[in-house]
């Protein structure tokens, strides 16, 4: 109940912010809303998870890091099937191939890591360099494969 009015209520906000962002900016929507909304949506993860890591056990550690692993997959993944759902009931016009491409391809690589038994900081680094790796992906197809694709 007051969860889902809280995000009703900040949810078009947070968006006309980050689109402004993007347009002062002059980096594309796509790549801010890529780098900032993940943060803002899952602060709570985040945050349970570095109170949880503070533990400094192996144990503790692998079970912060393997659930923000899962909280990304579960975000990214019921995301897109949201956008798929509004593509094809609005019938609206599919541009988008590079960006879809790009965050399944990072969802298969967090998911390769998140099968480990145990997590080391390396594995950590490997995580965390996927988003930077993963916008020059999209970059690099929108530049080359999908290129003129867009309005």
């Amino acid at each position: 109940g007051l969860g889902t009015f809280i995000v009703l209520l900040f949810s078009d906000p947070m968006v006309d912010v980050l689109d402004t962002l993007g347009a002062r900016t002059g980096i594309p929507a796509f790549y801010v809303a890529f780098l900032l909304a993940p943060m803002a949506s899952n602060a709570s993860e985040m945050i349970a998870s570095f109170n949880y890591a503070q533990k400094k056990s192996q144990k503790s550690i692998s079970i912060a890091f393997s659930q923000l692993l899962g909280a990304a997959c579960m975000n990214n993944t019921f995301c897109l099937g949201i956008f798929y759902l509004l593509i094809a009931l609005r019938g609206l016009n599919w541009t988008y191939h590079a960006e879809v491409i790009g965050t399944v391809a990072a969802e298969l690589a967090v998911a390769a890591i998140a099968y480990r038994q145990v997590h080391s900081l390396f594995h950590g680094f490997l995580v965390l360099m996927l988003m930077p790796l993963c916008l020059l992906f999209v970059y690099i197809l929108k530049a080359t494969a999908f290129a003129g694709q867009e309005k």
